[in-house]
Order: C-alpha cells, then sequence, then structure tokens
C-alpha cells in the first residue's frame, strides 16, 4: 500500500529515519535527470516565438540556449566534487531549488539579456542536480551489472523528456505563449523536491576532493570565450577584432587551466591521472562529440521546420517525434546490451546508425515532403538510444567505484560542452533563416559535418571502448 499523507510529512520533516528501495530512488532521481533533458527540447521548438517575442535574431537565441549550456558545463565537474565532498543528497536539493528559481524567471522575463540570465540560474542548478543523480543511483546499485542496468532505465526515463518536449513546448506555445515552457518546470520540481527528501539517504565520500575554484573559474572562462568566438564570428567574420580577442582570451584560458590542474594533480577538478585512462578519454570523447552534433543540428533543425517549412511549434514537435522516441524506447534495452557484451559494439553501431541519418539530412529543401526526413529522424534516434547509455556506462566502469561522481560529471560536462559548442558552431554556418537559400546550404553542411564526426566516433569506440566486438569472445 501507498504512504499516508502523514507518513510522508514524517518522513520529509525527518528524513534520516528512512530511505527508499535501490528502485524507487532510480525513479526519483530519473525526475531530475528528465527535467534537465526536457528543458534542452521543449526550449529549442520555442525558439522562433522566444526571437518574435523578444524581437532578437539568431545570435540572440543562440545565447538564449547556450546560457543554459555554459553554466551546466562549467560548474559540472565542481558539483560533482561538492557532492562527494558535502553530500549528494544535498546537493540536488540545492539543484532542484535553484533551477526552479530559475525556470520561474525564464518565464517572467521581458528582455532577452534577463532571459539569458534566467537560464545561466537554470544552468546552475541543472549542474548541481545533474551529477548527483548518477551518483546516487551508482550507490544504490553497487553490482556492476545491475548498475549497468540501472544506468539504461535512468537514460530511458530520462530520455522520455526528449519527445516529451517538442510535443509539450508546440502545444504550450501555440496555446499559451512561449513562458509557459519554463513555467511548467516549477510544480514539476517542488514535487521532485518532496519526493527526494523523503526517499534519497545521504551519501558522501570521508576522503572527499577540495573544490578546485581556480579550475572551475578558468574552465568557465575557456567555455565561455570559445562560445562567444564562434558566435560573433559567424556575425562579424572570424577576423574581427572582438573574435580574435576571443580566441585568444580562450587559448590563455586553455593554457591557465592546464596549468594549474597539473600542479594540483589528484585534487584538480579534472584530475590528469583520469585522462590517462584511454577508455575513459574516449567514453568522454564520444559524449563530447554526440551532443556536439546533436545538439547544434537540433537548433538549425527547428528553425528549418518552422521558419523555411512553416510549421507551427504544435507541428515541428509532432515532426521530431520519430527523432526521440527511439531514443526514449531503446536506450534501457542499450544498458542491458551493454551490461552483456560491454560498450564498444554499442557505442559504435549507435554513432554509426546516426551519423547515416544525418548524412540523410542533406537532402532536406523547402519543399520537402516528410517522408523525405523521416528515415533521417529514425536512423539518428535508434544511434542515439544505443549509444546513450553506452558511454556513460564505459566513463563510470572506467574509474574506481569511490570516484562515480566525478567520473559522471566529467562525462556530462563533456557533452554540455560539445552541446555548447555546436550550437554556437552551427548557428555561426547556417546563419539565419532570412536567407533561405544560403541558410539551407548551411544547414546541410551542418548535418554532414555532424555526420563525418559521428564517423570519426565510431571508430574512436571501436578502438577504445571496453568490450568484445562478439559476445561470445569476450
Amino acid at each position: 500500500m501507498g504512504d499516508t499523507p502523514a507518513t510522508l510529512l514524517r518522513r520529509v520533516v525527518n528524513p534520516a529515519r528512512y530511505s527508499g528501495s535501490p528502485r524507487t530512488v532510480l525513479v526519483v532521481m530519473c525526475v531530475g535527470y528528465f527535467l534537465v533533458l526536457l528543458d534542452v527540447t521543449i526550449v529549442n521548438v520555442a525558439l522562433p516565438a522566444i526571437g518574435s517575442g523578444l524581437h532578437t535574431d539568431v545570435r540572440g537565441l543562440q545565447w538564449v540556449v547556450d546560457g543554459y549550456a555554459l553554466a551546466l558545463a562549467s560548474l559540472m565537474l565542481t558539483s560533482g566534487t561538492a557532492g562527494d565532498r558535502y553530500g549528494h543528497r544535498r546537493i540536488v536539493l540545492a539543484g532542484l531549488t535553484v533551477f526552479g528559481i530559475g525556470s520561474l524567471a525564464c518565464g517572467l522575463a521581458s528582455t532577452v539579456p534577463f532571459l539569458v540570465a534566467a537560464r545561466v540560474a537554470q544552468g546552475v542548478g541543472a549542474a548541481l542536480l545533474l551529477p548527483g543523480t548518477l551518483a546516487i543511483i551508482g550507490r544504490a546499485f553497487p553490482d556492476e551489472a545491475e548498475r549497468a542496468r540501472a544506468i539504461g532505465v535512468w537514460a530511458g526515463i530520462g530520455s522520455l523528456a526528449l519527445p516529451a518536449g517538442p510535443l509539450l513546448g508546440g502545444a504550450l506555445t501555440d496555446g499559451l505563449g512561449w513562458r509557459a515552457i519554463f513555467l511548467l518546470n516549477v510544480p514539476i520540481v517542488l514535487a521532485a523536491l518532496v519526493w527526494s527528501t523523503a526517499v534519497v539517504e545521504e551519501s558522501k565520500e570521508s576522503r572527499a576532493r577540495p573544490l578546485d575554484l581556480t579550475g572551475m573559474l578558468l574552465g568557465g572562462l575557456l567555455l565561455l570565450a570559445t562560445t562567444y568566438a564562434f558566435i560573433q564570428g559567424g556575425r562579424s567574420g572570424a577576423t574581427a577584432p572582438e573574435v580574435l580577442a576571443a580566441a585568444s582570451v580562450a587559448v590563455a584560458a586553455l593554457v591557465a587551466f592546464g596549468a594549474a590542474e597539473l600542479r594540483r594533480g589528484d585534487d584538480a577538478m579534472l584530475p590528469p591521472a583520469l585522462l590517462r585512462r584511454p577508455a575513459f578519454d574516449a567514453a568522454n570523447a564520444t559524449a563530447g562529440i554526440m551532443n556536439l552534433c546533436t545538439l547544434g543540428t537540433l537548433f538549425v533543425l527547428m528553425l528549418y521546420l518552422q521558419s523555411v517549412q512553416h510549421r507551427t511549434p504544435l507541428m515541428a514537435g509532432l515532426a521530431v517525434l520519430p527523432l526521440f522516441a527511439p531514443l526514449a524506447i531503446i536506450a534501457p534495452f542499450g544498458g542491458r546490451i551493454t551490461s552483456r557484451i560491454g560498450a564498444r559494439l554499442p557505442a559504435a553501431a549507435g554513432v554509426f546508425l546516426a551519423a547515416v541519418g544525418l548524412a540523410l539530412l542533406t537532402r532536406a529543401a523547402p519543399d520537402s515532403p516528410y517522408l523525405v526526413l523521416l528515415p533521417a529522424f529514425l536512423l539518428w534516434g535508434i544511434g542515439l538510444g544505443l549509444l546513450t547509455p553506452a558511454v556513460v556506462a564505459a566513463a563510470i566502469a572506467a574509474v574506481p567505484g569511490e570516484r562515480s561522481g566525478l567520473a559522471s560529471a566529467v562525462n556530462n560536462t563533456a557533452r554540455q560542452t560539445g552541446g555548447a559548442i555546436g550550437i554556437a558552431v552551427a548557428g555561426a554556418i547556417a546563419g539565419g533563416p532570412g536567407d533561405q537559400d544560403r541558410f539551407l546550404r548551411g544547414f546541410h553542411a551542418v548535418a554532414l559535418g555532424s555526420a563525418g564526426l559521428y564517423t570519426a566516433a565510431a571508430v574512436l569506440a571501436l578502438a577504445l571502448l571496453p568490450g568484445s566486438l562478439l559476445p561470445w569472445r569476450r
């Protein structure tokens, strides 16, 4: 039987007396992951409406998306360490709170700078939240095979946000306006806060590393300068003074970041010793390429569907459902496959299928019927469904168990860094949809370049990720 409201309230007030079963903990952590992914796709489908409502161009829309991604990528590693040091449960609850406040601010924004600032607040909350969810799941499932299956469920339930995002975003934008896509988060956050407080036990490391604030600041400066250089370069040209200045800052920040991390050694935000593990490097490089190509192409794709093919937000959301639905359906099975044969084959197969799907997008034209786009969406989505749990499981398996929080943070940082740069690069290449011919040429170039990067990632996965190509020869 279920808990009564009075029982649940007692557990919220005195949570130390209660913890949920591993499956219950898995579900509530998936809610946090769901929120983070929902905000990616739900915002993309609303971008043309945001542009019209706040009178901004493609560059402004890039910052609306990247403000979230940059904060998430910059703070992910630090929040993983903070969870190890101060407790993953405490950090997850703080992340939910900040994410909810940021979502409310987004819904009330009246200017692009205010919206971007609120998106940064959302990203801060997501950075606190995301690595802790996976670390808590890792603690709840100590057996490696069970953990891999749990990660598959985590990826699958969280990935329900991907098909839900375009549908909810389209319906809300058409019916209530773009502000509703952010306000929707607020009641979900409140429910997740109560539930997480009730069922999740505190967990932290007895010998956690100190926080690397220098590394966090230099890493954030590196990402910000790199993203600015790409976004501004798409508008002013690669040789514009502000672009060259931003690129110089990025190079200086990279050198300083590397030197600072080497000095700190094992206490660094990104310990150099971890980077000497080939499987760990390959898993994170593949994860970064995955989001660089996926989020970059998705940014341009939603502008194509609405501004070139003149679909409504809801119709655009329905159009990309075959892209995201396979990810939600296949990811749990991908986790089971990974637990049996290792990450190598699922990851390589996933990136290869996604590469074929992206290459097919080069056939897109202003008047292309939907049946021309459908095979591209399906192959792309099936590939992501196989790839996502494989790269996450490979990253965690490549490090000692006490570093699970750090491993999940590094993997998610690689993904969010790739996504932020991908959006900046794709927007710079495609430009605005006002010049339709130039935009379509840029869209095709983004899709073909992404297919090429995915093919390279398939080779990397086959070479370095664990697991035999043939199950019976493990």
